[in-house]
């Protein structure tokens, strides 16, 4: 029998070696690049540097003994091998120099194009386009609200993936259940706050806004029209004590205080999504000492096995950059710029109660919109839908702007779904400690003072407003006659949002 040629010379080996070197290049050259761009990592550079390349290069590797096997097989039961002839390669001859050339440039110029194609891949998949349209299509109503928010220009996976091998395993075993949920439309509509799931807020808020930075007292404006056929303007001139900045600064209590670095705030929560608080405990880091306060519905001590959470940026601002407004805040936010025009009589009663209508999709809510607000002015006010035909016509396009980024009847998305904890308008907000019900052994209390956090300093419509430069500010006047019950109850309890 003659000699048995090299079983690792076959088709399958070589294409195995040629896989994974190339892999293998590829591999180089995005470490090498990721590591000295100038600027921070990108999040996924990491899943493909480190994960998808090594795959295709132990891939590639793996065809090499495969092809051996496949060899062995077929020399044992037939006595020949598919052995590939090496290449007699004589430079001495023109054509052959030609060839070593051609092949030479061509294979630089594919590990070129391999080591070019993963880098744009892995670029591309750290875009917002492919969170929120090509990978997460379900995610449209997160999308939407994301490109209209204030940190519309922070990608996607700074905060949702981040960096480190634990978050990029954790984040695509989290997108596999998600992929399966969404093959299988098995998900939930309105799609869970992955409230449990998040990154610390020290590696996503705090990588931007200072924790140390003193904002101290704010001024803000509220602008308000009342639900009467004038639109009648009502402005609120508040001071807001954001507070904050290194322990001992002058401005250092306020709003911020809970994130000071010499407080730390903790609680335990009744509820998924934390906004039932039956036990509060904050520790002075300086002294030492702690104190626990219970609501009034709390019973005894918190459970051995209770989950102690230690409040951060996210405990408030738990909707920093999917924002759904309420037909209220976005109605009144319109006005005041001008996008809704408040010559226009009833405009915020009607529009409000427009956007409220439950429609089963978005195409017939602009269409119920459009018709709604036509309809209203043609029976009501005729002679003003002829006059004012153009004001109307912009009401119209400014009402389904609205609705188009802020309404999803189709995945059960509105204001409502998502309460926000920032305030304590539409959902517990502050309230969830700040109730005035919260006390400790000794008997201190977490205050519902509303001068803790802001005063104000005028208020009233703008030709009749009245003014303060008082200590203790103004006392709050409701811009509407609803008698005396609001001082008796908080604002969640009667404000919905939907509500004029």
């Amino acid at each position: 029998m003659s000699e048995r040629p090299s079983l690792w010379r076959n088709p399958i080996s070589v294409a195995g070696w040629v896989l994974a070197g190339c892999a293998f290049a590829c591999f180089v050259f995005l470490w090498l690049y990721d590591a000295f761009a100038p600027g921070p990592s990108s999040p996924y550079a990491g899943i493909v540097i480190f994960i998808v390349t090594p795959a295709f290069l132990l891939f590639g590797l793996s065809l090499v003994p495969l092809g051996w096997w496949w060899s062995w097989r077929r020399w044992k039961r037939t006595g020949a091998v598919s052995a590939l002839a090496w290449p007699v390669i004589d430079l001495n001859r023109a054509g052959t120099r030609r060839m070593v050339a051609v092949a030479a440039g061509g294979g630089v110029a594919f590990l070129f194009l391999s080591a070019f194609g993963a880098f744009q891949a892995y670029e591309a998949t750290e875009s917002e386009i492919f969170c929120g349209v090509v990978c997460h299509q379900v995610m449209g109503p997160e999308y939407a609200a994301y490109q209209v928010s204030p940190h519309a220009r922070v990608p996607c996976v700074d905060c949702h993936v981040g960096s480190g091998a634990h978050w990029y395993i954790r984040s695509k075993f989290s997108g596999l259940r998600q992929l399966y949920a969404y093959v299988t439309d098995s998900y939930s509509r309105p799609i869970p706050v992955p409230i449990h799931h998040l990154r610390p807020a020290t590696e996503t808020c705090q990588t931007c806004h200072w924790p140390e930075k003193s904002y101290g007292v704010v001024g803000r404006r509220y602008v308000y029209f009342l639900a009467d056929e004038q639109n009648t303007r009502w402005e609120t001139d508040v001071e807001l004590f954001v507070g904050g900045g290194r322990p001992g600064t002058p401005t250092a209590g306020g709003i911020h205080w809970h994130m000071q670095l010499e407080n730390v705030v903790e609680y335990v929560a009744q509820d998924r999504s934390r906004s039932v608080i039956p036990w509060v405990r904050a520790t002075n880091r300086a002294t030492g000492e702690s104190i626990l306060y219970r609501s009034a519905e709390a019973e005894g001590e918190p459970p051995e096995d209770a989950t102690w959470r230690t409040m951060d940026c996210m405990d408030c601002h738990n909707r920093p950059a999917h924002v759904f407004q309420s037909p209220r805040d976005a109605v009144n936010a319109a006005m005041a710029a001008g996008a809704l025009d408040p010559r226009l009589p009833s405009l915020k009663e009607v529009a409000i109660d427009l956007l409220t209508e439950e429609y089963s999709d978005t195409p017939g809510a602009l269409a119920a919109l459009d018709d709604g607000l036509r309809t209203f002015y043609r029976e009501k006010f005729p002679e003003l839908a002829e006059r004012e035909g153009a004001a109307i016509d912009r009401a119209v396009e400014e009402l389904q702007r609205i609705y188009r980024e802020n309404f999803f009847p189709e995945m059960k998305v509105r204001w409502d779904a998502y309460p926000s904890h920032g305030s304590h308008l539409f959902a517990p907000g502050c309230f969830r400690c700040h109730d005035g019900q919260h006390v400790s052994d000794d008997g201190k209390r977490i205050r519902n003072d509303c001068n803790l956090c802001h005063i104000i300093r005028a208020q009233g419509p703008p030709d009749q407003k009245e003014y303060s430069t008082t200590e203790t500010g103004l006392e709050y006047r409701h811009p509407a006659d609803v008698g005396s019950d609001w001082q008796e109850s908080p604002c969640y309890e009667c404000h919905s949002g939907a509500a004029p």
